[in-house]
């Protein structure tokens, strides 16, 4: 594996330095239309991603440009994203099931003076964009609209031009918002350097090289997708297989005719994968590891048995980097970890006074680098919300955990008021704010109950306004207008009033117990009938 030193460590040095040495070799395997997987190798995108810097600086996006991306996997997600980074711009990926007002919340909150969207997604922003007098053009790929074709902007001749040489690895170079707990979501400002230390991490510690492919058909605007597959991919010399989205019918399919020797699936994947039904197929593969997160020992232990894959895992963050790593060479006994401590980082588990607890006690996770530019620059624009996050110098995970004697760590619980359901961060202030705007909702509580696909389904408690009577398939019908459709809540029920405590804040502890326990009485909109996907 080469290693950049920390100077070096930009988008555009890196691409320069893999066309020069490993130029030829296939960095993305991609299906076309024709539905045959295609390569383009690791000089061809070094020279596409030129082409989109030059095209993007034609139309004035400069040094600290925000340009909002709404891409579904596709290789132009890579294109623009990279091509903005070697000018200095800063690339704003947005979740493509985002709509209505948390939709715009992000473009406004980002400061987004352009928007690169796909031509499917253009009635979902036209609801979004409600100050269009702001934005500086939309680039559409795909299809007619907007002010320009995104194909025209890589395609024009560039010459004398050469994409700016005074970007530094501390440079931003992404805004990707994580779900907030007590407040909106927070924008995450990632440099350059915080990706490639995600993908020197991967490629060491879960041994990727110049014969791997990493298979990945999670979305490429999350971190897992962009930092643990396409830089992991990176750094190892090694190959990106890239699917536009999970299909448990076309998985294995992929797999093979893709080459793919890893691929990462969040639990809910994995237990679907683990799921399909037993065949002579099983083994007939080249995969030798997989990342799933979380794990656990049966899956761990059944995944090596069934298919002959080693399950690889790590506790990350948007905010962060690879703060543990489970390897393919730790002990099997490890299994039910997330990882080890390595030296490039140190956590210390601590109760709510910030004071350090032993190995075996659960407390909450906290981290410290041990190097420049593994983390991000702060959450945009809110300085405050950056503040908080920080106590004694260590970075406050909001996740609860344990260590054992050998530095592995053990995930206990999310801290936070986080919901997670199908690899998807929930904000409950967020799900529960856009209810609230409906006039016969006076109040209401988001929570989280366990999903029988692991993770979490979503429950809502709803005090009606004064004198309204809510129907339940009215509100569904509401929220998937105005939210995420992996936001929209399964369970649902009346309530007169929320416990409070004397400070007013929500007892949701008391609410989700009671979720938990009643579950079968509750209002589930999936017995009604009532299914919600993804719309493109």
């Amino acid at each position: 594996m080469h290693v950049y030193p920390r100077e070096e460590r930009t988008i555009g040095r890196v691409l320069a330095e893999k066309a020069a040495r490993v130029g030829d070799r296939p960095f993305l395997r991609f299906r076309g239309a024709d539905g045959q997987w295609a390569d383009t190798s690791y000089a061809e995108v070094h020279r596409i991603t030129d082409d989109y810097a030059r095209g993007f600086a034609r139309l004035g996006v400069g040094k600290g440009t925000t340009v909002a991306v709404m891409l579904g996997n596709c290789p132009e997600f890579l294109w623009v994203c990279w091509g903005l980074g070697k000018i200095g711009a800063v690339a704003v990926p947005l979740n493509t099931a985002a709509k209505g007002d948390q939709l715009e919340y992000y473009l406004r909150q980002s400061g987004s003076e352009w928007i690169v969207a796909e031509a499917d997604f253009l009635p979902t922003l036209a609801h979004a964009v409600r100050a269009p007098e702001a934005m500086k053009g939309l680039i559409v790929h795909g299809g007619p609209g907007g002010d320009h074709d995104l194909a025209d902007i890589a395609a024009a001749p560039g010459e004398g031009f050469t994409p700016d040489e005074d970007i530094t690895p501390s440079d931003p170079m992404l805004i990707m918002y994580t779900s907030g707990t007590t407040g909106p979501s927070k924008g995450v400002v990632s440099p350059h350097s915080q990706g490639h230390a995600v993908g020197e991490l991967m490629a060491r510690y879960c041994e990727y090289g110049p014969d791997d492919v990493l298979y990945t058909c999670l979305p490429l605007f999350h971190g897992n997708a962009i930092w643990y597959s396409v830089y992991a991919a990176l750094w190892g010399d090694s190959c990106v297989a890239l699917a536009p989205r999970f299909s448990a019918r076309s998985f294995w399919t992929d797999i093979r005719e893709s080459g793919a020797t890893e691929f990462n699936a969040l639990g809910a994947m994995a237990n679907i994968i683990w799921q399909l039904p037993e065949g002579p197929q099983d083994r007939d593969h080249r995969v030798r590891t997989a990342m799933v997160v979380p794990t656990t020992r049966p899956l761990v232990d059944g995944f090596k048995q069934r298919y002959g894959i080693t399950v690889t895992s790590v506790f990350a963050m948007t905010e962060n980097c690879a703060v543990t790593v489970l390897g393919p060479d730790d002990p099997p006994e490890k299994a039910a970890s997330a990882g080890r401590v390595r030296d490039h980082v140190d956590v210390q588990i601590a109760d709510d006074d910030g004071n350090p607890l032993p190995p075996g006690e659960v407390g909450e996770i906290c981290i410290r680098p041990n190097g420049p530019g593994m983390i991000m620059l702060g959450y945009h624009d809110m300085p405050e919300a950056t503040l908080g996050a920080i106590r004694d110098l260590w970075f406050l995970t909001g996740d609860r955990g344990r260590l054992d004697a050998d530095g592995y760590l053990y995930f206990s619980e999310r801290k936070k008021e986080v919901i997670r359901r199908r690899g998807e961060n929930i904000s409950a202030y967020e799900l529960e704010t856009i209810l609230c705007k409906h006039p016969d909702v006076h109040e209401a509580a988001a929570v989280a109950v366990p999903s029988d696909l692991s993770e979490d389904d979503v429950m809502v408690y709803v005090v009606p306004a004064e004198g309204a009577t809510p129907d339940f398939a009215e509100l569904v019908g509401y929220c998937v207008d105005n939210m995420a459709y992996f936001m929209v809540p399964r369970y649902w029920q009346l309530i007169d009033e929320l416990p409070k405590t004397p400070s007013q804040k929500v007892e949701k502890f008391k609410l989700k117990a009671a979720a938990v326990d009643g579950r079968d009485e509750l209002w589930d909109r999936e017995k009604a009938g009532i299914t919600v996907r993804r719309q493109r």
